[in-house]
């Protein structure tokens, strides 16, 4: 049975760029969406035309140069916006013109201060005038999942007669909880007339940390496109992460039984290229593109990564563009770990030796957050005046199984384990000790 395919809207350039410190101008909009089309989403939504002259020539040039994806131009419910955001996507091989009005009380009467009258009306005539210029038009109540229920139906139900094709149902301020956004997505498709010719869309913030939960149980619930960011990037604590919410979908099919089209390989070449553009770099602990992610010091961790990576690791780091894995030489490694990277340097020891060097190593590592391979080569010329080099190699290994530990800045691959080579050929290293400590000493140190 084929799986549900996603429909991944990623605003990046859009809300991702209202994020403080996130402004790019017209040639990196343009980059980014490059790569975005390399990564594969399906719509990219470019700007908000209306807002500045800038923002109108970068959606105009997305639209002429990146011609696979659907391209998304945002517009207020008003005729000023519309038009402009259709003379900015009309060159696009695929355009689309995406209206936006609140519909909540707070944001009627406070921000808007209009009646639930007057926003149906203009919301049912912003799609129709939208849908008279371009074929493709996205309709989303502003923070829907604090608009009273009744009055969100008789919106979405207005746009939708009104020709949008799809609907978006924005958890505007990230106030939702998954169960609560699953259950108001349920309400519509059972409520609304003529619901299920569009296509159900989610948005979600991360105000409370659940953009990208809210967003999972939407999908659950029938949304097929689910708007989200690199890096979750967005207003205030941001949006639903891009690569957190497909590679759930990867990782756990059997919860998230659904397909979508991006290429995963490219995940962190754009996680990298957004931070380089916008100069705010990823959080370390990041799920998926952090540098962290793929990261390991605790010396239980490292001693079942050198023995199989996947003790501690739901997924290559390949499989999301990411070089290799990597072993962190700190106060938490253990002996496999240290062993191993003196061994890289030059050095073999036997247990007496090994012991005297991870004592001192571990002093330093308790002094300082990485042992740097300076730092180590200076450990083991107190503890051995003159260190035995390693011989060729004595047990050989395929190269795509091998492991490699850090010291500090300097980083040695860590390939992550794949298929043998068909020839029967190996790249190999050594990994011969000369007196094996015993299997468990590493559990010394904590998860």
């Amino acid at each position: 049975m084929d799986r549900p395919r996603i429909i991944i809207f990623d605003t990046s350039l859009r809300d991702g760029e209202q994020s403080p410190g996130c402004s790019m101008n017209v040639q990196e909009k343009l980059r980014l969406a490059q790569q975005l089309d390399r990564l594969g989403v399906d719509v990219i939504e470019a700007g908000f035309p209306i807002a500045s002259d800038g923002d109108f020539d970068a959606v105009q040039g997305i639209s002429a140069s990146v011609r696979r994806p659907i391209i998304a131009a945002l517009a207020r419910a008003c005729p000023g916006d519309i038009d402009r955001a259709w003379q900015a996507v009309q060159g696009a091989a695929h355009p689309r013109i995406h209206v936006f009005l609140a519909t909540s009380d707070i944001h009627l009467k406070y921000k808007l201060r209009i009646t639930r009258d007057q926003c149906l009306e203009q919301a049912r005539d912003s799609v129709q005038r939208a849908k008279a210029l371009c074929a493709d038009v996205e309709f989303s109540p502003e923070d829907a999942t604090r608009s009273d229920q009744d009055f969100l139906c008789q919106v979405v139900e207005a746009v939708v007669a009104a020709g949008a094709t799809t609907v978006n149902i924005p958890d505007t301020v990230g106030y939702s909880t998954p169960e609560e956004y699953g259950r108001l997505l349920r309400i519509l498709r059972e409520r609304v007339a003529g619901i299920e010719k569009v296509t159900i869309s989610t948005h979600c913030h991360n105000d409370l940390g659940l953009a990208v939960a809210n967003s999972l149980a939407g999908v659950q619930a029938g949304a097929r496109q689910i708007e989200c960011t690199i890096n979750g990037i967005g207003e205030r604590a941001g949006n639903a992460s891009l690569e957190e919410i497909v590679m759930a979908m990867r990782v756990r099919p059997d919860r998230y039984p659904y397909e979508t089209g991006v290429v995963g390989e490219q995940i962190y070449p754009s996680s990298q290229m957004l931070a380089e553009i916008t100069r705010v770099s990823v959080q370390p602990n990041k799920a998926i593109t952090g540098r962290n992610a793929f990261a390991h010091e605790a010396g239980i961790h490292q001693d079942g990564m050198l023995k199989n990576p996947l003790t501690y690791e739901i997924m290559t780091p390949q499989s999301v563009g990411v070089p290799d894995s990597r072993l962190v030489l700190g106060k938490h490694s253990g002996r496999h770990a240290l062993a191993l990277r003196c061994e890289q340097l030059g050095h073999q020891f036997d247990r007496r030796e090994l012991d005297e060097v991870y004592r001192k190593f571990v002093v330093l590592a308790d002094r300082i957050k990485k042992v740097q391979d300076s730092h180590l080569l200076e450990l083991i010329q107190e503890v051995c005046t003159q260190g035995k080099r390693i011989p060729p190699a004595s047990a050989a290994i395929p190269f795509d199984r091998a492991a490699s530990a850090v010291g500090g800045s300097h980083e040695v691959p860590l390939p992550f384990p794949g298929p043998a080579p068909d020839n029967g050929s190996t790249a190999s290293i050594s990994v011969t000790f000369a007196d094996h400590h015993g299997e468990q000493e590493d559990y010394l140190w904590g998860v």
